[in-house]
């Protein structure tokens, strides 16, 4: 994690699955508290900023499609 983009990016998705975990979980919502935890942990696997944005917009927009 040399560049401060990915830094950057990587505390974004972070945050906004903070969110995602905390709603899921007041909720009892199995996806967004799923989603949520998958954008906590995927930034420490992802070493090219492109990679880590498209995989990040993928999972903030899989909630509002799968509602279950």
């Amino acid at each position: 994690m040399a560049s401060s983009s990915i830094i950057i990016w990587s505390i974004l998705f972070s945050s906004v699955g903070m969110g995602f975990l905390m709603y899921g979980k007041k909720q009892r919502a199995i996806v967004p508290l799923c989603a949520g935890l998958a954008l906590i942990v995927f930034p420490y696997f992802m070493t090219s900023v492109a990679m880590l944005v498209i995989v990040g917009i993928i999972l903030i927009v899989i909630p509002y499609f799968i509602r279950l």
